[in-house]
């Protein structure tokens, strides 16, 4: 089964209300599924969050493996520090991770958004 990373737009209260169903879950007894969701507010939050300059960065990591800020920055042929910005961002976001060594790379088999109207 793929690793997958759920990106959808939303309320807060979408993010509560996954974390209420798995809290009963567990308390139920039921066993825990996995669920990797990453809420925006709004579709300018999505589209800031992945612009088109960081998926381009997630799929060159996806496609070439592991690198560091810097082999990525060679890579794409941009600046370093607008990389490192997108990075630093892209990690806190959880769409990609950072090594011990300070390399990053995608986690994720599968990246799939969902906008709900």
């Amino acid at each position: 089964m793929p690793r997958a990373l759920e990106i959808r737009v939303g309320a807060a209260g979408d993010a509560l209300d996954r974390f209420e169903a798995a809290w009963n879950r567990v308390v139920d007894g039921r066993p825990m599924k996995p669920l990797r969701v990453l809420t925006l507010e709004d579709l300018p939050g999505l589209l800031k969050a992945l612009s088109p300059a960081r998926v381009v960065l997630v799929d060159s990591l996806r496609k070439a493996g592991p690198a560091s800020i810097y082999e990525l920055s060679k890579r794409l042929q941009r600046n370093y520090k607008n990389v490192h910005t997108d990075v630093t961002q892209l990690v806190v976001l959880g769409v990609i991770e950072r090594d011990a060594d300070g390399r990053v790379s995608v986690p994720w088999d599968l990246l799939r958004a969902e906008l709900a109207f």
